[in-house]
């Protein structure tokens, strides 16, 4: 598979600076700029240098977490407060964020976002704001967050889909993508991705230029992600709403509170973990009125791997998990007319029930959704990987085995582990492991598993067949 390559390479140099926020920074206590520039285990700088080096390095071409550290060594980032308000002082930056010396808006934007976001979740976490023992006060958090970030908008009709699939696609697939966003933007629908390349970036892009011609003003391509995942797959440079979830099962949540229909795309481990997350969901009988429609669609040569997902669906969840998804092949117009379809059920819906169109208080998420699930040895081995337990159970576990060997493959605590203590081991029903093992073979045979180049790929995983 020829992979598409995506911005330009990192040169490597450097510009430093002292930028103005725009927009969305206003002010910040002294507590709050302190505990920016602490760069001890308890302060917040190393996590804010990680998250604003991605952000001046939109469009990296590697997934390799670290990477870009090791490129920008001496880069730091420093908040000021000064007698006019914040200033962000930048050292050794990525030149690729500036334009003759001036950060380019939208880069300036996003590295607002990044400083927002993590001042607000920690002061809340500090202050006890978020309570994170219960489902209810989980929901609170995610709507805290939302809202602080300026996303959640009242008086709107339902028009964001949610477009989920890979960082490591073929041309070809990115170029559907592309499609498919355009005729979702002629329609007037808006776009929320994971924030990164491929699948992420195409439907934004497409969108783009269908707003264009509709002379559509106010359009929003909001991007989603969590610290783990940031530094590994960058912010594409069309994302104009970035927000920063404190893990990826807030994101998770964030992503099916928001949206209001999803399409997913070609991917790999990390589209599979979305996919079972949202099944998850929908398969509970407190859901099973709720409209959320579902689309699985890619061109033609993407039509033997949703094949073989739907396969894996049917085997480990049954052939009625079918019902809740709809797979549409190589006919752009075709999912983004059931889509606009769909959404018009949601809104009904939500206009019977008196709910928000802005974001889904309705749908039931339990606790063992929400709760973060750390992928280590013991606990991607400890799985109860069954069919023999409730369908949504099952499909709860299929989704943290499938966010343990992301983390192995992108994330930095992940790909730590695997080196000091080997691969994780995935162990259950034979049959559920036979069809696990062949999905996940071919995710590597596709490139699916990580951006092509260098090294050959070396699993984080074993499973036991």
């Amino acid at each position: 598979m020829n992979a598409i390559q995506f911005g330009e390479p990192v040169s490597g140099k450097t510009v430093s600076a002292r930028v103005s926020p725009a927009g969305g920074l206003d002010i910040l206590s002294r507590n709050e700029v302190a505990r920016l520039r602490d760069a001890s285990g308890s302060g917040l700088h190393q996590l804010l240098r990680r998250c604003a080096l991605a952000v001046l390095t939109s469009g990296n071409l590697s997934d390799e977490p670290g990477t870009i550290f090791e490129q920008y060594p001496d880069f730091d980032i420093q908040v000021l407060q000064e007698d006019r308000g914040i200033k962000i002082e930048l050292k050794n930056a990525p030149e690729q964020a500036f334009v003759d010396g001036r950060i380019i808006r939208g880069i300036n934007e996003l590295l607002v976002a990044v400083v927002r976001d993590i001042v607000y979740i920690s002061t809340q976490l500090e202050s006890g704001g978020f309570d994170l023992d219960e489902t209810v006060g989980i929901t609170h958090a995610v709507f805290e967050i939302l809202r602080n970030s300026r996303i959640l908008r009242p008086q709107v009709d339902p028009n964001l889909v949610v477009c989920w699939g890979g960082h490591s696609i073929s041309r070809d697939e990115y170029e559907y993508t592309k499609r498919v966003g355009y005729q979702l933007g002629l329609r007037g629908m808006d776009i929320c991705t994971g924030c990164g390349p491929g699948a992420m970036k195409g439907p934004m892009k497409g969108a783009t230029i269908a707003h264009a011609k509709q002379r559509r003003k106010g359009n929003r391509y909001i991007g989603i992600t969590e610290p783990g995942i940031i530094a590994a797959e960058s912010p594409n440079p069309i994302v104009n709403n970035l927000v920063i979830m404190p893990d990826i099962e807030k994101r998770l949540e964030a992503f099916v509170r928001l949206g209001h229909g999803i399409i997913v795309f070609p991917g790999g481990v990390g589209t599979a973990e979305e996919i079972l997350y949202m099944l998850g969901l929908l398969l509970l009988p407190q859901n099973q009125e709720i409209p959320f429609p579902l689309i699985f669609t890619g061109p033609q040569q993407s039509a033997a791997y949703f094949e073989q997902i739907d396969r894996f669906l049917r085997l480990c969840l049954g052939d009625e998990v079918s019902r809740h998804y709809r797979i549409i092949i190589d006919d752009p117009a075709a999912v983004a007319h059931a889509m606009v379809s769909g959404i018009d059920k949601v809104r009904n819906h939500r206009l019977d029930n008196k709910d928000a169109f802005f974001f889904n208080w309705a749908l039931d998420i339990p606790l063992p959704f929400q709760q973060p699930f750390r992928p280590t040895h013991e606990a991607m081995a400890s799985l109860a990987l069954h069919r023999d337990r409730p369908r949504h159970e099952l499909a709860a576990d299929l989704r943290r085995a499938f966010s343990g060997i992301v983390a192995g493959n992108v994330k930095e605590d992940g790909v730590r582990a695997i080196a000091e203590h080997g691969p994780f081991v995935i162990d259950g029903e034979a049959d559920v492991m036979r069809a696990l093992d062949d999905l996940l073979k071919a995710f590597v045979a596709q490139h699916r598993m990580k951006l092509p180049g260098g090294t050959a790929y070396e699993p984080c995983y074993v499973v036991r067949t």
